[in-house]
Parts: C-alpha cells; sequence; structure tokens
C-alpha cells in the first residue's frame, strides 16, 4: 500500500463516509457480449468447428473471432478473444496426439535442409555499415 493510496482513501472517509470506501467492481474494460450472446457461443463452440462451416474439428482464436465477428459484429483481437474464452470456463487446447497426415520423411528432410538455412541468418561479418542512415566507406 502507498502513501498515496491511503491518502486517497483518508480523503473518500472524510467526504463520503464508508459508503465511498465500498468497491466499484472490476477494472477494465466490459465485455463487449451480453449473457445470451455468451450462451449462444458456447452453444456454437459446443457443436463444433464443422457446424460453423470448417472442415476440420479444431477451434482457433482466430475462427472463433470470426463467429463472434459474424454473429454479433463485434471485433475482438486474438488476445481479447482468448481473455473472453477464460471468462467463460475455456481455455486454449493443444493437441494431444499428431496428426494422421503427419509426414515425418518431409519434417526430417525440412530439418535438414531448409532449418540450418534460417538459423543461420544474415552474415554479420560482411563489409558494410550498421547504420541505416550512413553507407560503408570503401
Amino acid at each position: 500500500m502507498t502513501r498515496m493510496s491511503a491518502n486517497r482513501w483518508r480523503r473518500a472517509l472524510a467526504s463520503g463516509g464508508r459508503q465511498a470506501l465500498a468497491s466499484k467492481g472490476p477494472g477494465g474494460a466490459r465485455c463487449k457480449l451480453d449473457t445470451g450472446q455468451l450462451r449462444v457461443l458456447e452453444a456454437v463452440l459446443d457443436a463444433g468447428p464443422a457446424a460453423s462451416g470448417w472442415s476440420d474439428q479444431c477451434w482457433t482464436l482466430a475462427r472463433i473471432a470470426e463467429i463472434v465477428r459474424r454473429r454479433f459484429g463485434v471485433e475482438y483481437t486474438l488476445a481479447g478473444m482468448d481473455l473472453l474464452l477464460h471468462r467463460i470456463g475455456r481455455s486454449v487446447q493443444v493437441p494431444s496426439r499428431k496428426a494422421t497426415e503427419r509426414n515425418e520423411a518431409k519434417i526430417a528432410a525440412w530439418k535438414d535442409e531448409q532449418w540450418p538455412v534460417i538459423k543461420r541468418g544474415w552474415r554479420t561479418w560482411a563489409p558494410g555499415s550498421a547504420s541505416r542512415t550512413t553507407p560503408a566507406r570503401a
């Protein structure tokens, strides 16, 4: 507790009594969806992605945000959608098994051929200037 907080509370008590110290509820932005819309969203999520037009059985934050935008006309960021899911008692899940379409040979080849090129990155020993505005000296 800071001295400023104590002084603010003391002034509130002096001006408005104990009622002035009562909680005004949680801080932060209010939910953009009402309770009825949240119930509809839960029903849509329970029905699965296929019922909403996706071919696989995988909900993503982007897909759920798209459903909310289409049905309720409300925009959410992916982080905001994650918070909304937590509010209704859900969370992002990671599959416990690997996909049946997974091709281990292609993955191993990619790791051997492509990943070293990506990991190597830019060559920092090449002559040049570190500054974007000052050209390298010859």
